[in-house]
This record gives C-alpha cells, structure tokens and sequence, in this order.
C-alpha cells in the first residue's frame, strides 16, 4: 500500500493492496473506488453500469435479496475494511453508495433513460451534500463512535461503524425515490 510522505495522513491503497482480499475487493467496488476524485461518483456508476447488465439474469426477487444480504454483509465489509485503514468512513469505501443505489434501482425499473439520470443525479446529490435528516443520520454515527481512528476495534464496533457507513446512503436512496414519485406524481397532476 502507498502512503503519502507526512506518516500521520491516511494509507493510499492501491490496486494491489484492494484486490489482495475479496472484502476490500468488495468494498472499494471493485476498483471503482480506487478513482482519484469523487470515488462516490465512479462507485455510484460502477452499480448503475452493474444492474444494468444483472437485469439481464437477475429477477427483483434476486435483486432484493443480493441488496439484502449486500446491506448486511456490507456492515461488516465496510467496517472490517475502515478498520483496516485506521479511517472511519474512507471516501475509497464506495460499497454503500452500490447497494443503496441498486436498491432505487430496484424500486424504479424498468424507467427510460432520464429517470434512471434523475434517479443518479439525486442520489448524488443526496449522498454527496448530505442535507436534512441525512446528514443528521451521518453526524450521529461519526458522534457516536467518538474515539480515535487507530484504536482497535471489536466485532461489534466494526460492524456498527460499517452500519454507519450505509445508513446515511439508504437515507440517501430513500430520499431519491421520494423525490421520483413526487416528480411523477407533480407530472401527472399537471398533464
């Protein structure tokens, strides 16, 4: 792994040290986190491209229970990996902007080509700019955690700081598919 020249800043992990283990395989979204500004973005695009192509083999039923147990593994991933790097919620760590963008994908499709930019745009927005109950929900896990970084951590912190790391991104999903079906509510009203 690189590491920038101050010994205090945060470990730049590298391609090699991502792919070493399939959880940070995982949770840098299969390299698309390893992007040199907005990981989040490139993650974000990494699961809309991934979909994409699982729609073709994937049922909803599917679908649903791969962003289930991805939810739920993923509180692990996250954390063991965040572990790992001695940072609380590594930008690298894009796993939950995937599995919460899969699961409005899930809510909207089959949707033309401009709801599925919408639905990418908002949740962007949602995830990047953390407004209302979102950054509240991101606040609080950052605060309750408290401690230092490089402190070990047990089972249940790991787990609980990588339940962190998703929430503000299912509240994120969730505010992206409020926002479509208010859209679409207001078109509808109004044709």
């Amino acid at each position: 792994m690189n590491t920038q020249a101050n010994p205090t800043s945060t470990p730049i992990p590298s391609f090699k040290w991502v792919f070493r283990k399939p959880s940070r395989a995982l949770a840098f979204g299969l390299g698309s986190g390893l992007a040199p500004f907005a990981p989040g973005t490139a993650g974000t695009l990494w699961a809309w491209a991934a979909f994409l192509l699982g729609e073709y083999f994937l049922s909803t039923e599917e679908w649903l229970w791969i962003i289930g147990g991805g939810i739920l593994l993923g509180c692990w991933i996250c954390g063991q990996v965040s572990e790992e790097l001695g940072k609380k919620d590594f930008g690298g760590i894009v796993w939950d902007e995937v599995v919460a963008f899969w699961l409005v994908l899930v809510f909207i499709m089959p949707a033309n080509i401009g709801i599925q930019i919408l639905a990418f745009a908002l949740f962007r927005f949602f995830d990047a700019l953390k407004p209302g109950p979102i950054g509240m929900i991101d606040r609080h896990f950052k605060h309750v955690e408290g401690g230092n970084d490089s402190s070990p951590s047990s089972p249940t912190q790991i787990v609980w700081r990588g339940f962190g790391i998703i929430a503000d991104d299912l509240a994120a999903a969730f505010f992206t598919l409020l926002t479509i079906a208010l859209v679409q509510i207001g078109l509808g009203y109004f044709s």
